[in-house]
């Protein structure tokens, strides 16, 4: 279910798109943006995981800084079948942690320096199962397609204002199609907003259960996001808001948002349904 959801939210984002396209440019409007689209997710697809890692000044993690953690993800793979990823760790106290590469055989996962300190090794497991699923389920592919293409349409939906503000006062028969154009350029970024979060919501709730199975233990990954929300809020993470649908517990729930705008469920809920799965 939450397959097809994704699929659904990904094909009305797209078409968004190329209906921003459309109305700023008419039929080479579309085909522009259909183009600009491609071009985007091609260059998502092969360096976006290099890119987020250089962001976070992320480097390799020597294994014999940290050989129980190699051979707990080691043994993980293992049992989801999937090759060993590469693991790298970046330089903060906040405890967290993300997967990116565009498939299993390039994927890589993040862990924050805070993140190998505060948590027991049940719970890490259950962080490391959490990411390892979102490998399995390319999941950060999908991130960043949706990511990429929201941001073209927030850069169309600018254009567009600049296109009506130059315009609007020259012909009065076209007032009425450049008004449309002004209140689509102010609609479309936000629908964009929530389209591509609701992509990265479902997609937590997906790798939670994963998780949840692969370990065999709800209990660990529960207790980790109890954890890590906890730290949070008292030491917040350096992070940005275009790369914050990455990590396990949103950097930015210590700051008011509206859950509509969350790049992740409400955490009080993702521990509910993991807790729950004991009962199954």
């Amino acid at each position: 279910m939450n397959n097809v959801k994704a699929v659904l939210l990904l094909g009305a984002l797209t078409g968004l798109f190329l209906f921003i396209g459309g109305m700023a440019g008419g039929q080479q409007g579309m085909l522009l943006a259909l183009v600009l689209a491609g071009l985007m997710n091609f260059v998502s697809y092969w360096f976006s995981d290099k890119l987020v890692l250089r962001a976070y000044g992320a480097t390799e993690l020597p294994e014999s800084e940290a050989p129980r953690t190699y051979a707990m993800i080691r043994e993980l793979c293992q049992q989801a079948e999937i090759p060993m990823p590469a693991i790298y760790v970046f330089e903060q106290d906040s405890p967290n942690a993300f997967a990116t590469g565009r498939d299993p055989k390039k994927a890589v996962i993040a862990l924050s320096r805070g993140i190998l300190h505060v948590m027991g090794e049940e719970e890490l497991k259950g962080v490391i199962a959490h990411e390892l699923t979102h490998v399995t389920n390319r999941d950060t592919l999908l991130a960043t397609v949706a990511a990429t293409l929201a941001g073209a349409i927030m850069f169309l939906a600018y254009q567009m204002r600049w296109i009506g503000l130059f315009t609007g006062g020259r012909d009065d028969d076209n007032r009425g199609g450049i008004l449309g154009m002004m209140v689509m350029a102010i609609l479309a970024p936000l629908a964009a907003t929530v389209i591509q979060l609701a992509i990265s919501r479902s997609r937590e709730y997906k790798a939670d259960a994963g998780a949840a199975r692969l370990t065999h233990n709800p209990e660990g990954l529960a207790s980790a996001l109890e954890k890590l929300t906890a730290y949070s809020k008292r030491l917040p993470l350096q992070a940005t808001q275009q790369t914050a649908h990455l990590f396990i517990v949103s950097p930015l729930s210590g700051k008011s948002l509206l859950a509509l705008f969350s790049t992740h469920p409400p955490i009080e809920e993702r521990i509910a349904r993991l807790r729950a799965m004991r009962l199954v």
